[in-house]
């Protein structure tokens, strides 16, 4: 008994550990990269689509099969007996089982598989476009949450450095330095901190859900964070090299390639159907009834072959011709396109970095030490209450507008990716 006791109480306290364990590891930010493998192994939208590919294999296997060959059997000529005046079946039955075989010729078998096997492609290709697309969607997820993160944490800021003023403030009031409305109106501005607070708060919780929606995960909203540099980087490729990049790594642009290729199989398989395909067969007669007993048993061949009087495949061959022609100009209209989502994406982000420059040059530096002056001044007399407001105003505005263009920096790198088919911008 005391054995089993130890035993038990091992396996809880193990079982203590192991969740213990499990809850840590749940609790730490996940890198960028950790999200992406999690959503490429949990988005049901993304793994719906990849049974497309499974399906275009399954129709491969289809488009290769063989004609069946056909069974016939004829059975005929049971008779009366003539000395007997009685029906015996069977009695002169004239029996004739024969199997034929139709022979496909000018490779349309061949030319099947080529077809579905280049579907196969293009459903890969149009996948990996999906998975483009829905990356940047969790991309502009991921930096929204990053972006909330540092608007809460520099309102946590804003409201720390406040209740120190106050404090003083306060202190400055018992000793009769400032008048009971200006400490009055400091108190008051508190509650603008308190409510940026609450708001990052609340946009925090809401980014995450988002993100944990894409991710497929029921994981709390306390126990998930994600981390990862929320900076820009002012080295950018060259608009020719992002160009060259989106041209040999873009999956639509492949697709619409793809296609003209199964295009081409498509018309060659059109004329190839329009070809006759002959059908031998053989067969074995057995006849009780002949005269001849030499002749009771026979066997045969045949070869049956359609007369093409009428090409019933014109009309498919000139659909597929000119599906040929339909597909280039789609090519033609999906480069174009990456062209437009390239340029507008480049330009986006040159326009981002432009802005930033100054920002964590000069002006981020120059918010803090005019707050610095001017609160230091304030307390001492030397400035005015509404000076000091209008320097703390200065100053959260400075840095919130910082935050706000390195998430949309980051967004317009995320769109550049996108369009790119590739990270350029890591």
């Amino acid at each position: 008994m005391q054995l089993k006791a130890l035993r038990y109480f091992a396996q809880l306290a193990f079982l203590g550990i192991s969740a213990a364990a499990f809850c840590q590891q749940s609790g730490q930010p996940l890198t960028w990269e950790q999200v992406r493998d999690r959503f490429e192994m949990r988005n049901p939208t993304l793994l719906a689509d990849k049974l497309n590919i499974d399906e275009s294999h399954a129709e491969e296997i289809t488009a290769f099969l063989r004609p069946n060959p056909q069974l016939n059997l004829t059975v005929d000529g049971t008779q009366i007996a003539p000395n007997m005046g009685v029906w015996k079946p069977f009695a002169g039955t004239f029996e004739s089982p024969g199997i034929s075989f139709e022979i496909e010729r000018r490779r349309k078998r061949h030319l099947r598989l080529e077809s579905a096997q280049k579907s196969t492609t293009i459903a890969e290709f149009t996948h990996a476009d999906l998975k483009r697309g829905l990356m940047f969607t969790l991309r502009s997820a991921f930096v929204t949450t990053l972006q909330a993160k540092a608007v809460r944490q520099l309102a946590q800021e804003n409201l720390d450095y406040w209740d120190k003023v106050l404090d003083i403030s306060r202190a400055r009031f018992s000793a009769g330095d400032i008048a009971q409305i200006d400490l009055d109106r400091l108190e008051l501005q508190r509650a603008q901190y308190e409510s940026d607070l609450q708001t990052a708060e609340e946009t925090l919780e809401t980014t995450k859900i988002q993100l944990l929606t894409l991710l497929n995960d029921r994981t709390p909203l306390d126990q998930f964070d994600v981390v990862g540099p929320f900076d820009f980087n002012d080295q950018l490729p060259t608009l020719d090299e992002v160009r060259k990049t989106a041209l040999d790594m873009r999956p639509d642009l492949k697709a619409a390639f793809a296609a003209i290729d199964k295009a081409r199989t498509d018309h060659t398989l059109a004329v190839a159907n329009g070809s006759t395909d002959p059908t031998f067969g053989i067969w074995y007669t057995h006849n009780s009834s002949t005269n001849n007993p030499f002749a009771v048993n026979t066997l045969g061949v045949s070869i049956s072959v359609p007369l093409r009087i009428f090409d019933r495949n014109q009309g498919e061959k000139l659909r597929t011709q000119l599906d040929i022609d339909r597909n280039q100009r789609l090519y033609e209209a999906t480069q174009a396109q990456v062209f437009s989502d390239v340029d507008s994406s480049y330009a986006s982000v040159e326009s981002d970095v432009k802005l930033l420059r100054p920002y964590k040059a000069k002006y981020l530096d120059l918010s803090v030490r005019v707050r610095e002056t001017v609160t230091f001044s304030y307390q001492h007399g030397g400035a005015s209450l509404l000076d000091f407001l209008n320097s703390q105003s200065e100053y959260r505005t400075t840095q919130l507008n910082y935050i706000n263009l390195v998430a949309s920096y980051l967004t317009a790198a995320a769109q550049l990716n996108m369009a790119a088919g590739h990270e350029v911008i890591p």
